[in-house]
């Protein structure tokens, strides 16, 4: 086999832009720079005057967790991909054959992001960066949740009900530390429902329960470009329209709010849903949008024991319409990104689904960039 030389290594890279290597434009189009105040600040690195080898630079480690995110890869396997991927090495800056960050790295560094509470910094810098493009946040915006799956726990009923009581690992499994550590007692079984299609002979079809365990990501995301603009992580059995206040910004340039109003299927026997919740639309919530400036646009429920009127089934449809777009943004998270959380705790849960959020509206201001150019 014929020895590579380095002019084969320039021709192959340039092979790769020919292509169109899309980091190159993730590179070109994304202010990493941005960035870095941020990073020095909560990273707190000393001076050197210790010795020992010097840290990373941090720019390029935010870019292997972006590269993370987006590809939902485990810390093992990106340590192996950045040596294994030329188009990696390129977009992170790293030489071929130099040290690069191992999988303990990568770990720490997004910890101690976590630790400083940076992540969510860094978040809003971008949406400064894109305020400053001129994507303001108009139009209005569309709240909605999704269940984010963890990895299962099996416990015994007595242990369950421990982490009910709010016990942490150490408490329920005192004697089996390294037990305690791969158990997550932040996470939390919930039901989601699918709707059934009709019958045969036009009758409605039984919903079918879907158990699932995990943590909840409520989004809002701003309606003329949908982008995330704001975002909190809770446990999965959560109750969606306790979260509306958490998600509503007030800084879009129009007031309207759009969400989902459906009824939630009553399962107060397994003491997941209290029973008579509804999704977004209730009366303290809508009271809270009017003090806020906010115009709700959140679906109406069909009356107890009574047809929908027409008049609410149509206005229910055009705002159907509107609010689906925020199932386009999950879509992309858990279809083409992947995400699942493998960490333990909401802490580690929050960073991924925040370093998630981040990556897709990378993406999503990529796309618009293209777009613009096309025009």
């Amino acid at each position: 086999m014929r020895k590579a030389g380095l002019f084969g290594l320039s021709d192959h890279l340039n092979r790769l832009s020919a292509y169109g290597d899309p980091l190159e434009e993730l590179g070109r189009i994304i202010d990493f720079e941005s960035f870095r105040p941020t990073l020095v600040a909560a990273l707190a690195y000393g001076d050197g005057m210790r010795g020992g080898r010097p840290p990373y630079d941090p720019v390029a480690m935010l870019k292997v967790l972006i590269l993370a995110a987006q590809n939902n890869v485990s810390d093992a396997r990106m340590e192996y991909l950045i040596r294994d991927r030329l188009s990696w090495l390129r977009f992170l800056g790293f030489d071929l054959g130099v040290p690069t960050p191992d999988a303990n790295m990568i770990r720490l560094f997004r910890e101690k992001l976590t630790e400083a509470g940076a992540l969510d910094t860094l978040f809003a810098d971008f949406d400064k960066q894109l305020k400053e493009r001129g994507y303001l946040a108009m139009g209005g915006q569309i709240v909605d949740a999704t269940l984010v799956a963890a990895s299962k726990q099996r416990n015994t009923q007595a242990e369950k009900d421990a982490i009910k009581a709010g016990k942490k690992a150490g408490e329920i499994w005192p004697d089996e530390p390294a037990r305690a550590a791969q158990k997550d007692t932040d996470a939390r079984w919930t039901l989601k429902f699918a709707k059934a299609k009709p019958t045969a002979d036009g009758k409605p079809g039984i919903d079918i329960a879907i158990s699932s365990f995990g943590y909840k990501s409520s989004i809002s995301i701003c309606r003329a470009f949908g982008f995330i603009r704001k975002s909190k992580v809770t446990d999965a059995a959560r109750f969606d329209g306790r979260m509306l206040r958490d998600v509503v910004t007030n800084d879009n340039t129009a007031s309207d709010v759009w969400a989902k109003g459906t009824k939630v299927p009553l399962a107060s026997a397994s003491g997941m849903f209290p029973e008579g919740d509804t999704a977004y639309r209730s009366q303290a919530n809508e009271q809270w949008l009017k003090r806020q400036g906010r115009v709700s646009r959140i679906h109406r429920k069909k009356p107890r024991g009574k047809p929908m009127p027409e008049r609410i089934a149509k206005a229910n449809a055009i705002k159907s319409k509107i609010r689906a777009r925020v199932e386009h943004v999950f879509a992309q998270q858990k279809d083409k990104m992947g995400l699942f959380i493998r960490t333990i705790g909401i802490k580690r849960a929050a960073a991924k689904i925040t370093l998630v959020n981040l990556a897709y509206n990378m993406n999503r201001l990529i796309f618009h960039e293209r777009r613009t150019a096309m025009e």
